[in-house]
């Protein structure tokens, strides 16, 4: 099977690199950035017709969409290019593999929720009610992969770090080894999801439809949820990093979420109900603060 990753230079693009190392399948590797040390074919996918020439002439049987625009706050001000980022490129990945009776496995977000005062896991079935442009666009990513009539995959993730690029867990450690007090919030509910963790999750949808019979569709297809097993604030995984990180200096204390004007509401509990995921491709998801210490680990070996 050969496999279009985009995105393949963000977090989760990298670990996708890392994972498809243990797999047979074909793996091609865009991005409209270069990352050093690593070979990427250049791609736009706001570009429709870039898009459907890549994918027949590379023969592309899947497509795995790790591209976003993840800049939460700056979305608000930068409505279109957002749109155009996070649900008109799905739409042309969508019409392209469709076009090849292929796969699009797209990854989604925590942030098509909030809207609602939820205190339980949210389900896949579950009504999207987004709080700002970036959740908006992304769930309107969604509704476009599934009004093509494309086989697909969508996995909503949620507080995604890793090794790479900047992120919550980097920013976290440099604060908590520089700074005498800091102040994080902690009426902000949900899960950090390790991106090593999801693309290995990936990489086990990806065998499983590689051994299907997928001619006529693809039987396991849907919304799924994934991130690490767990709950949190943001305040309890800043105290988590800076423990394992022996940042004992610095004195963390919590804050509401109004403390740090934003122009987004956040959503003030996005825990993912992970059930279905588990069931039916039989997942073990490592809990949170276990995946943090490997990450961890792994940076102070960089």
């Amino acid at each position: 099977m050969k496999i279009l990753v985009t995105g393949a230079n963000g977090q989760l693009g990298r670990e996708m690199r890392i994972v498809s190392r243990d797999t047979d399948h074909e793996f091609v590797f865009t991005d409209v950035v270069e990352a050093e040390g690593v070979q990427t074919t250049r791609l736009d996918i706001t570009d429709l017709e870039a898009v459907r020439r890549t994918v027949r002439e590379e023969q592309i049987d899947c497509i795995v969409n790790c591209a976003a625009y993840t800049n939460v706050d700056k979305a608000e001000s930068d409505e279109a290019f957002c749109r155009v980022l996070n649900a008109e490129a799905p739409r042309n990945l969508a019409q392209a593999i469709k076009e090849v009776n292929g796969l699009l496995l797209h990854i989604s977000t925590d942030y098509v929720f909030g809207g609602d005062p939820y205190n339980t896991p949210c389900r896949e079935d579950q009504k999207g009610t987004p709080t700002g442009v970036y959740g908006q666009t992304k769930l309107e990513g969604e509704q476009y992969i599934l009004g093509m009539g494309c086989k697909y995959v969508i996995l909503r993730t949620a507080w995604l770090y890793s090794e790479f690029g900047r992120n919550f867990v980097k920013t976290m450690l440099n604060l908590t080894s520089t700074k005498p007090q800091l102040k994080v919030v902690f009426d902000q509910a949900g899960t950090p999801t390790y991106a090593y963790d999801l693309a290995l999750a990936i990489r086990t949808v990806l065998a499983d439809y590689a051994a299907c019979d997928t001619t006529q569709g693809y039987a396991r297809g849907g919304i799924y949820h994934y991130s690490n097993e767990g709950v949190c604030s943001w305040f309890d995984f800043t105290k988590a990093i800076a423990a394992y990180a022996g940042n004992t200096t610095c004195d963390i204390q919590p804050c509401h979420s109004d403390e740090f004007p934003s122009p987004v509401k956040r959503p003030a509990y996005s825990v993912l109900d992970k059930t279905k995921i588990k069931e039916t491709f039989g997942l073990r998801i490592p809990y949170w603060v276990d995946s943090l210490k490997i990450c961890m680990d792994n940076l102070k070996n960089m």
